[in-house]
């Protein structure tokens, strides 16, 4: 795999993971675990923006990734 890949594989488990935390916000009746896991959910809510703008460098820098 090449580093591309690698990060785009990444990002696709990041978002995935910060899915599960809305989902997980939504679904608790729980008003400290609701805080908590919306918390979490912008929290890698901007790990996933981060990772994306990195994605997007790498598409610029190599245009042979672009859609993998």
């Amino acid at each position: 795999m090449t580093v591309a890949s690698d990060v785009k594989t990444c990002l696709a488990s990041l978002k995935s993971a910060q899915a599960s935390l809305e989902q997980f916000a939504l679904s608790t009746e729980n008003q400290e675990a609701k805080t908590l896991f919306e918390n979490a959910s912008v929290s890698a809510q901007q790990i996933v923006d981060s990772v994306s703008t990195r994605v997007s460098q790498l598409e610029n820098e190599e245009p042979q990734y672009k859609g993998f």
